[in-house]
């Protein structure tokens, strides 16, 4: 027979969103109940943002040591030791992995079962052996990569993200689908450790992002050895021995060793049974409320689940929305827009709010304002000058995003997502001291640059001349 369990809370789905929120409604006194049926920590631990990560360290400094000379020190093509530099990976995952164990949530009081989770009703779901009601539940399932239509593919051994990080021996050439945020990083990553990379892109890479900020990214993995085949179409793929071919429209062969598809992701929606919860779709996606509830007012969904950007710091913050909602009754709307992004490649890309076209259609009368890196007094000693700061300032100097492109760049956004957040004018910007010399004054610099056609108008330069008749 199977048991049953009264909970007041289920969250399906042990990744970021779900995660946060366990622990927290835990903490809170409540009874929560805990399903998942594969590895703990979900994407972004095992299969995402900590593996990759890890991988562009490697290779950031298998850069470094080749470019060492123009400082003056000695160093060469490096030694690059594959599968000890996957050992790495396998342990910066094992050192993050007890946050997220098993054993943790258990000593918070979250009951955790490892199984596959199926609504059986509008408040039930079925897990291994047991049979979970609860008052509320929450979505919280993530996405997996997407399988693109090419013909052949699905014959073809290739890798995903989920994948490649189980991989000891360094491709000797790489063929990456899908020039985005994921391709990019790993493509760069690999040509750093030592690979032959090339990356096939149907529009072009990164092209959700600023463009300017993309060409400094395009030239630097072109002046690394990145191939880059831009806005072709796929024919098929093959592959037989080891080897892997991609053929294009137009007749064009690429060759490689391994195949890498990086062309999206989808929430994992499948077998949950969310018919039988009254959960309804929309275009594929579940139906929500800005909430982040379904039709079915006790069913939540948060994280990659809940369909729009895919971060795994928007999952953390849809988790305090639902915290709100469901235990302190507080009405609380998803804050997807505030989301920053960013792209880990060298040099990195970082965004917040509205881009540049879309603060133009926002508020006509709109500016940008810019600062370069070359101008900026630690990227000239560190010699890593390409990149810039823009932002876009609205009517009665409001703040509506910013865009950074260069090293750092995931850090510096900070600041300005801060700003957004809380509705700070472009003079907030002005008026904090920033450290010299670093990459953090470019912000302040990028305020000082709003007001710089004011301050030295002619208007102004008269009014400093009459107050000078006060010596």
């Amino acid at each position: 027979m199977p048991q049953k369990i009264e909970a007041d809370i289920c969250v399906i789905g042990a990744g970021s969103a779900g995660l946060s929120f366990a622990a927290g409604a835990a903490q809170l006194g409540r009874k929560v109940v805990l399903v998942e049926k594969g590895e703990m920590g979900g994407d972004c631990l095992n299969y995402g943002c900590v593996p990759s990560k890890a991988l562009i360290a490697a290779a950031r400094h298998a850069a470094a040591i080749r470019e060492a000379m123009v400082f003056g020190v000695a160093a060469g093509e490096p030694e690059v030791d594959f599968a000890a530099v996957m050992d790495h990976v396998r342990s910066v995952i094992a050192a993050i992995a007890p946050h997220d164990s098993v054993e943790r949530f258990e000593g918070l009081g979250v009951i955790v079962i490892r199984a596959r989770a199926e609504f059986t009703g509008p408040r039930a779901v079925k897990a291994g052996d047991a049979e979970i009601i609860a008052k509320h539940f929450i979505i919280a399932t993530g996405s997996s990569p997407s399988t693109p239509p090419i013909p052949g593919l699905a014959e073809t051994a290739h890798f995903t993200n989920e994948t490649i990080f189980a991989n000891r021996v360094r491709p000797s050439h790489l063929i990456v689908i899908g020039g985005g945020p994921i391709g990019t990083e790993l493509a760069q990553a690999h040509r750093r450790l030592g690979s032959a990379v090339t990356i096939v892109d149907g529009l072009t890479i990164l092209n959700r992002e600023d463009p300017e900020a993309v060409e400094i990214v395009r030239r630097r993995l072109i002046a690394e050895g990145v191939a880059l085949r831009e806005k072709v179409k796929i024919a098929g793929v093959s592959g037989a021995g080891g080897r892997a071919q991609v053929a294009l429209e137009g007749g064009e062969i690429i060759e490689g060793s391994h195949l890498l598809v990086a062309a999206g992701r989808r929430a994992n929606l499948d077998g949950l049974g969310i018919e039988k919860a009254g959960v309804e779709l929309e275009k594929g996606r579940l139906k929500l409320d800005d909430r982040l509830r379904t039709s079915n007012k006790r069913i939540y969904a948060a994280g990659d689940a809940a369909g729009g950007l895919q971060f795994t710091h928007l999952a953390g913050d849809h988790a305090s929305t639902l915290v709100r909602n469901i235990l302190f009754k507080t009405p609380a709307k998803r804050r997807d827009a505030l989301a920053p992004r960013a792209t880990y490649c060298d040099p990195e890309i970082a965004a917040v709010g509205l881009s540049e076209t879309e603060a133009k259609a926002a508020d006509p009368s709109s500016r940008t304002v810019k600062w370069p890196l070359k101008d900026n007094d630690r990227a000239q000693a560190e010699r890593d000058t390409e990149g810039f700061i823009k932002a876009f300032v609205g009517k009665g100097g409001r703040i509506l995003g910013a865009t950074i492109a260069g090293a750092g760049a995931g850090d510096l956004i900070g600041l300005w997502s801060f700003a957004l957040a809380n509705r700070l004018k472009i003079g907030a910007m002005t008026a904090y001291i920033a450290p010299y010399p670093t990459r953090g004054e470019i912000s302040k610099r990028a305020g000082g640059a709003y007001f710089t056609p004011t301050l030295f108008s002619d208007r102004t330069r008269l009014l400093v001349k009459m107050l000078a008749a006060f010596d």
